[in-house]
């Protein structure tokens, strides 16, 4: 009798340890996302993270991920083009940033691609070239945000009323964010500065800066000697204190012409990696805020 309770016992006991205590290895399948958004890359990303914060079944994948700065020249992978083709909506900055986007547009045909450009004033170089950088120009950032909220209400009806929300109370971060820009900036004596890459024309133009000189127009190119040698010519001659480069990017270049010249080095970061936080375009420009606040005194 007692071996029969015993054998009876250690079942039970069994079949406990499997209900309960192993039950919690098992791996529960993964709720598929109700509506997928792909943005080309970080800085539609943080955007679009912010539209949709706190809405569970919505994703957001951000496709050139921490691998690149600007889009320019990208080459897009196999498995870029797989993550798209799995998208409700392709997410582009627009103005001529996703060079590729005339393949991605032939392959996927039926693909639904939010241009967050539509209505931002275009900034053109000396070619007649579109500058496709307006996202670091808040004013412009900001019409973008309303193009991608509205876009995405129309696609996703559903979630609607969740994205208008939270696009607002991102709204109200950034205007809250550009008038204490303003405020620090638009009295700064010195509004002369020398830039590497064109990431900052739409900013300068906001805050009423003058770029006097790009140095150099593509991240990955380098300026020649002739280049640098003008440079450092123009710097001595205009009196520009302010050498701007990007966090992104290779110094090298700027710490001649700053050595040569006599200006000062400084970072401005345009915001195209960082860290994955819906925060994470307000804190560059705060950041943006104390560089120009030290260095145009």
């Amino acid at each position: 009798m007692k071996h029969f309770l015993r054998k009876s016992l250690a079942a039970m006991l069994a079949a406990m340890l499997i209900l309960t205590g192993f039950s919690g290895c098992v791996r529960q399948p993964q709720t598929k996302p109700s509506f997928r958004i792909v943005a080309s890359f970080y800085p539609m990303y943080i955007m679009a993270i912010n539209i949709t914060n706190g809405i569970k079944d919505v994703q957001v994948d951000n496709m050139a991920g921490q691998h690149t700065g600007c889009l320019h020249d990208y080459q897009l992978q196999s498995s870029d083009m797989q993550a798209i083709s799995q998208a409700d909506v392709f997410l582009i900055n627009g103005a001529g940033m996703e060079s590729f986007m005339e393949k991605v547009t032939r392959q996927l045909p039926k693909l639904r691609v939010l241009d967050s450009s539509n209505g931002v004033p275009r900034i053109q170089d000396e070619s007649g070239e579109v500058n496709p950088h307006m996202w670091v120009s808040i004013s412009s950032y900001m019409v973008q945000l309303q193009n991608v909220a509205a876009g995405l209400e129309k696609a996703d009806p559903l979630h609607a009323k969740q994205y208008r929300a939270n696009a607002d109370t991102y709204l109200q971060k950034l205007s809250d964010l550009r008038r204490r820009m303003h405020e620090a900036i638009d009295t700064l004596p010195n509004r002369n500065i020398i830039t590497f890459h064109e990431a900052f024309p739409y900013f300068a133009e906001e805050f009423h800066l003058n770029i006097v000189q790009t140095i150099q127009r593509e991240p990955d190119s380098q300026p020649s000697a002739k280049e640098l040698a003008e440079t450092i010519r123009i710097i001595r001659k205009s009196g520009v204190k302010a050498v701007f480069t990007e966090p992104q990017y290779q110094q090298s270049s700027a710490h001649i012409v700053a050595q040569e010249s006599g200006a000062t080095v400084y970072t401005l970061d345009p915001a195209v990696t960082g860290p994955d936080d819906v925060n994470a375009y307000l804190d560059a420009m705060e950041q943006n805020l104390k560089t120009l606040q030290k260095a145009l005194r």
